[in-house]
């Protein structure tokens, strides 16, 4: 297991359609899933649901395909349903680099 000392802030945006469709609402349960994995790591994690369409979406992150995944304001996963190991490998990954 690894140590983080201090809290960490992780924001973790689900990029779908509105209303989700099937693929959308899985991919936000493996995050939650993969969140839960990670709750001893002193890390705050905030989760958000980003309609794909909408004009703020598109002139942040561009054109998408969902359901999309981004980490701190970074798209890392796009156009399909990661599985909860990947997205907990992303999530480490990037409270790593934190440190």
């Amino acid at each position: 297991m690894w140590d983080v000392k201090t809290l960490k802030k992780v924001s973790v945006e689900v990029i779908g359609l509105e209303p989700p469709c099937p693929r959308c609402k899985k991919t936000r349960e493996n995050v939650e899933k993969a969140i839960t994995k990670l709750k001893k790591a002193n890390v705050e994690f905030k989760v958000a649901k980003l309609n794909v369409a909408s004009k703020e979406t598109v002139k942040r992150y561009g054109a998408l395909v969902p359901p999309a995944v981004a980490i701190n304001g970074v798209v890392k996963i796009m156009g399909r349903v990661p599985e909860v190991g990947e997205i907990e490998r992303i999530l480490r990954k990037t409270i790593q680099d934190y440190m």
